[in-house]
């Protein structure tokens, strides 16, 4: 009996070889096409670094480390870049860019089956949803917006008065950071739906979103460096692997929710309603595309504003001189209870301190990748090619010195009072690209703005807080959004 491997072997080394080599020549090629660029070495090769800083939960602080040594433009892979550069990102994503979303985006989608709006690559699809979404975002044709807002506030004030207020005679510490996502969870459910969730009234996480969604979004941000491996999870071999609306908890149950909503909203004998999935269905949003709309909207509205406002409450707490300013300034302007969102912009100290809590920790801090145009780009004197992806360094444009002082780490919103003139516009041109630019500005800005001039002010009119644990305040890591975890807090009523 002839044996197999004797005659095989060489036909098998043979093809080894030949892999080998292709492997070799791809990676030289795709080193030798960005070449030019400066960066660290071994990123060129793989993108092992990207997800390796990315599971570690400090990739934006990795990126930043990276523009600081080698230049505003950097290589961070075989085929990607970063920079730090605000106005090279405005030109990128301006209304007549040809620039696009980069395949980094197809990890955005809740919903394997179909795209969002922040996960559509497609452009004209993109502005032609867009343009449907836009009127139920900006408040247009949802005038009670800043009343449930407001409506919003008040359960979140209540619940601290009626369970977490510590007195000289009893200690009812609270987690800071859970409360507030419970109220931004049901500001966005409000606006959306007409009807809240439920968060706040119930004390509890209701679908066990935040468990699974902290979770989730890591995963998600993980697989955003490697697009391959998120179209895979998301094709049909492996789509049942994914959380289902059937699911009686989770993140499936919470799709299953918001399904059940929009479909009630889309039957025949159902009335119009003044809210954001009102305006949609007036705009002509299919069944299909709200519910993915939804989805988009609860979970990126709620995560990112709940990060802002931790994230502002933390450094406000670790900086008294801060706290007090802000107080005094909350204390002494003639304004309304509730103070109304005209009047909150007229609060110097107060516009101060959002800014300089978006700057801070920016609450998307993901690279959001967008593709080389045909033709490719000159970009610092340097070519570069088509079809290279280039994303952004959160922190190394948030926290740039030169844009906003050799401080720039620190929390000091005093720096916006102090700034003037060119400087000034600057740096506030530079924070707006927080919510991005042009065709992809954030279509929540006004909703998250809106929260923010009105959450601060009732809660420091209101309470005193003190940070529980000054060792450790809070839980931070990053995964593309901040998560701030178990901030403890003793409240007490205000005299």
């Amino acid at each position: 009996m002839t044996s197999f491997w004797p005659s095989q072997l060489p036909s098998a080394a043979l093809v080894g070889a030949a892999l080998l080599a292709a492997y070799v020549v791809h990676s030289f090629y795709a080193w030798y096409r960005l070449s030019h660029v400066p960066g660290p070495f071994w990123p060129a090769f793989s993108k092992y670094w990207m997800v390796s800083e990315s599971l570690k939960g400090r990739q934006p602080t990795a990126l930043k480390e990276v523009t600081d040594k080698y230049g505003s433009l950097a290589r961070v892979g075989p085929n990607e870049l970063v920079t730090d550069d605000p106005d090279l990102l405005r030109r990128m994503m301006a209304v007549r860019s040809t620039y696009t979303r980069g395949p980094w985006y197809d990890a955005m989608r809740f919903d394997p089956t179909r795209d969002n709006l922040l996960s559509q690559r497609d452009d004209v699809a993109h502005t032609k949803l867009r343009a449907k979404m836009a009127a139920g975002y900006a408040g247009k044709e949802n005038l009670s917006m800043e009343a449930t807002i407001e409506t919003q506030i008040s359960k979140l004030v209540t619940l601290i008065e009626t369970k977490y207020l510590s007195t000289t005679s009893e200690y009812r510490p609270m987690d800071l950071a859970q409360k507030v996502q419970y109220f931004t969870l049901d500001v966005i459910s409000d606006l959306a739906f007409g009807s809240a969730f439920g968060y706040l009234i119930q004390d509890g996480d209701v679908f066990d979103y935040i468990k699974i969604t902290t979770s989730v979004i890591p995963i998600m941000l993980v697989l955003a460096n490697i697009p391959t491996l998120a179209n895979i999870l998301q094709s049909r071999l492996f789509r049942g692997l994914l959380p289902k609306e059937t699911d009686a908890l989770g993140f499936g149950a919470f799709i299953g929710v918001t399904k059940k909503v929009v479909s009630a909203r889309y039957h025949p004998s159902a009335p119009s309603q003044p809210d954001m999935l009102g305006s949609f269905i007036r705009h002509g949003l299919t069944q299909e595309e709200a519910s993915g709309e939804a989805l988009l909207q609860v979970i990126a509205g709620s995560d990112t504003s709940a990060s802002t406002i931790r994230a502002v409450m933390l450094h406000l707490l670790s900086n008294p001189a801060a706290y007090r300013r802000l107080q005094a300034e909350i204390d002494s302007a003639k304004i309304s209870s509730p103070v109304r969102d005209v009047e909150a912009r007229q609060m110097p100290y107060l516009q101060a301190v959002i800014k300089e809590g978006l700057r801070i920790l920016p609450p998307a801090a993901g690279t959001f990748f967008k593709t080389v145009p045909e033709g490719g780009d000159v970009i610092n004197g340097l070519f570069v090619p088509a079809g290279t992806q280039i994303g952004s360094s959160p922190l190394g444009i948030f926290h740039s010195k030169k844009t906003f002082g050799e401080d720039a780490e620190l929390f000091r919103p005093e720096r916006w009072l102090e700034a003037e003139g060119d400087e000034l516009a600057r740096m506030v041109n530079t924070v707006d690209l927080v919510f991005h630019y042009g065709k992809f500005q954030c279509l929540g800005r006004p909703v998250a703005l809106m929260e923010f001039n009105k959450v601060f002010v009732e809660l420091l009119r209101r309470f005193d807080f003190q940070i529980v644990r000054p060792e450790k305040p809070a839980e931070i890591e990053n995964a593309g959004i901040w998560l701030i975890e178990n901030f403890w807090v003793r409240v007490v009523r205000r005299q």
